[in-house]
């Protein structure tokens, strides 16, 4: 099911670009899903917020440092549940720790921009299972349908697109 209400804040505010881009797994692909630009307004973080907020239960909302980030907070206003951020690498000093909030013994519902294989939302999921997390479902923005869904399958998670990149592209 897509979210035509994001789906048409993304396409407003420019997130689909064409070029030559290399993705973070890797990947060269001719276009590229700039979430963290277009996600700087408003009117599409509160679409987003409303979208997740109406996915499944949970406790808590989560994302991975950075581009998650303001995912889980508009999910977290729109849901008055609280939220949670993985750094990206175990911090060394202060109170350390890789999960910033309380997860232990709560269903988190982890959330991410794009989606592509799935490699950033794994090591999310196992930040947050290692917290003490009950993680089963991610929601992300838009899913390249690249094997991100069978990958997070396999760790017994299911993946929930709010826009699929074929709905994007018009395929």
């Amino acid at each position: 099911m897509v979210d035509n209400a994001v789906k048409e804040c993304l396409i407003e505010y420019g997130a689909i670009q064409f070029g030559e881009f290399t993705l973070a797994s890797g990947q060269q692909s001719s276009y590229y899903i700039n979430i963290k630009d277009a996600a700087t307004q408003p009117a599409l973080l509160a679409a987003i917020g409303r979208a997740i907020s109406d996915v499944g239960t949970f406790d808590c909302v989560a994302g991975v440092a950075v581009g998650a980030v303001p995912i889980a907070v508009a999910a977290s206003l729109a849901s008055g549940k609280p939220y949670a951020i993985i750094r990206k690498g175990e911090k060394g000093y202060g109170v350390g720790g890789t999960v910033i909030g309380d997860v232990n013994g709560k269903h988190v519902l982890l959330v991410e921009d794009v989606t592509t294989s799935g490699g950033s939302v794994i090591y999310g999921i196992n930040a947050l299972r290692e917290a003490g997390a009950v993680v089963e479902t991610v929601v992300t923005v838009v899913d390249r349908e690249q094997g991100a869904s069978d990958r997070l399958a396999d760790v017994g998670v299911a993946l929930v697109p709010l826009v699929r990149v074929s709905d994007l592209l018009g395929q």
